[in-house]
């Protein structure tokens, strides 16, 4: 699991360089403009990157012999942490200092994946510390969290932010357990704070069931959500249209070609939208990931170093 290398003062120079970066009239993503990849017909795939081990860049290195469009449109920095500082008593945002080299070398870890069309979200996953994003104890804490998530969008321009209700260890520290207002006021504030941006949900813990509380249902303010379990298929059982769920996950080079084609044509005979892969690294995975773009695009993929 990930290093805590943040602290609250790191949360508060984010929150003023993301003024800065406003007041200058300028933005995080500013910078010389590539044309995108040509526009494909099919679902959205969506890459993690283990950054611990590989690169982000990899994501751009996959186009469709068919066209050329990319592969990938979604690429998940996996993963920040959701920490607990128990002097404060409060959750805070975390990065180990892979993802710290990811942030800060943007310009050449980020920025060319996004002049190539394909959009960049920062998953957020727990660290057992006893934080997680179900047992805020109350609103203004989870706004509070919320404001950190969108500040760090801000900072390093990236395209949104991922929730994974994973290792939090609730009741560490002396921490809460899952209540049902917590992540309902976390994803209400984060949208509220990036109404443009990406929110989506590893369908995974104590969130990803409790997305309804006070009347408000937050269902619908997440862009996309995806079965969490590789090799499987397993609908996302939130009130959001096909075209925002991937019943499919698949890790690449471990899960059975077979069973990447498999979900692939499962996925457009049933009319879902979204299509996840997980731990894609260096290596040329043509023929792992041409299991499914023959079903979603009906292209072999092409992969260029």
């Amino acid at each position: 699991m990930s290093t805590p290398v943040r602290s609250r003062l790191r949360a508060a120079a984010l929150a003023l360089s993301a003024v800065a970066v406003l007041a200058s009239g300028t933005t995080a993503t500013t910078g010389a403009a590539a044309a995108p990849a040509p526009a494909k017909q099919g679902p959205t795939s969506v890459a993690y990157v283990e950054v611990n081990n590989n690169s982000m860049l990899n994501v751009g290195k996959y186009t469709l012999a068919g066209g050329g469009g990319n592969v990938f449109d979604v690429a998940v920095i996996f993963a920040a942490n959701i920490n607990y500082d128990t002097g404060a008593k409060a959750a805070y945002l975390s990065f180990n200092e892979n993802v710290q080299h990811v942030l800060d070398n943007a310009a050449t870890q980020i920025r060319p994946l996004q002049q190539k069309g394909i959009k960049v979200v920062l998953s957020v996953l727990g660290n057992h510390q006893g934080a997680g994003f179900a047992n805020f104890p109350d609103q203004q804490a989870a706004s509070a969290f919320a404001q950190q998530l969108s500040d760090t969008v801000a900072t390093y321009g990236l395209d949104g932010i991922d929730f994974d209700d994973e290792y939090a260890d609730y009741g560490n520290n002396g921490t809460g357990q899952p209540n049902d207002s917590s992540f309902v006021n976390l994803v209400t504030a984060l949208r509220a704070d990036m109404p443009d941006k990406i929110i989506s949900l590893y369908n995974i813990g104590p969130a990803a069931s409790r997305l309804s509380h006070g009347g408000v249902d937050v269902s619908s303010a997440f862009d996309y959500a995806w079965n969490p379990y590789y090799g499987t298929w397993q609908v996302p059982g939130m009130a959001l249209p096909k075209s925002k769920l991937s019943p499919a996950a698949v890790e690449i080079g471990r899960t059975s070609q077979s069973t990447v084609t498999d979900l692939a044509r499962r996925t457009v005979g049933e009319g879902y939208g979204v299509y996840l892969t997980y731990n894609l690294d260096g290596a040329d995975r043509s023929a792992d990931v041409s299991a499914f773009t023959r079903q979603l695009y009906g292209s072999d993929a092409v992969y260029t170093p």
